[in-house]
């Protein structure tokens, strides 16, 4: 019998894969591959990563959305403790799925990850009592080149499970998507 394997599914914006690991478990506890070069880049998670990020939130706290301008960053995004909802956005203008979000649970107890590519924007709420989230990036961040969309603007509708949640003040006052389409245009030329 063959061994379980990694599942790898393509979500309804088919770029944005979710990744569900295998797990072993026993009396001691578990073990899981986190990555696999080969077996990612064979699976539609093509570039390589070079940074890896590490942050903890408490309940409630909103991080995002953001990407990047002329460094645009793919993210494999999992939760190490506790449970986020995770929601990439596709900010690509032209693309048919242009401002269309898919959302993922990520949590320490069902070690799924989901990858997000370059040209969408970011961003998760916590909702247990803390979080800690690791994501690897396709690019080096770049903090002057860092873009941010209304976590709540209305055109995009994401539906997320927290109404009041504590954000950063350049995440509470972020533009829409559309009100930023021009520079997204002008950094894909």
């Amino acid at each position: 019998m063959a061994p379980p394997q990694i599942e790898f599914e393509p979500t309804r914006l088919e770029e944005v894969i979710l990744v569900k690991p295998v797990v072993w478990k026993d009396s001691r506890g578990f073990f899981l591959e986190t990555y696999h070069q080969d077996k990612y880049q064979a699976n539609g998670i093509p570039l390589q990563f070079v940074q890896d990020n590490h942050s903890f939130s408490v309940r409630g706290t909103l991080r995002g959305l953001h990407a990047q301008l002329r460094h645009p960053q793919g993210k494999l995004v999992r939760a190490i403790l506790g449970t986020i909802f995770d929601v990439a956005v596709d900010a690509r203008p032209g693309s048919p799925t242009f401002g269309q979000w898919v959302h993922a649970e990520l949590s320490s107890e069902n070690h799924h990850q989901l990858y997000v590519p370059p040209g969408y924007v970011h961003g998760f709420v916590v909702t247990s009592d803390t979080a800690h989230v690791q994501y690897k990036c396709t690019d080096f961040y770049y903090p002057e080149d860092e873009i941010s969309v209304l976590w709540n603007d209305p055109e995009i509708g994401i539906d997320w499970p927290i109404g009041d949640p504590i954000l950063k003040e350049k995440d509470r006052t972020a533009p829409r998507l559309a009100e930023i389409v021009p520079k997204l245009r002008d950094a894909a030329r």
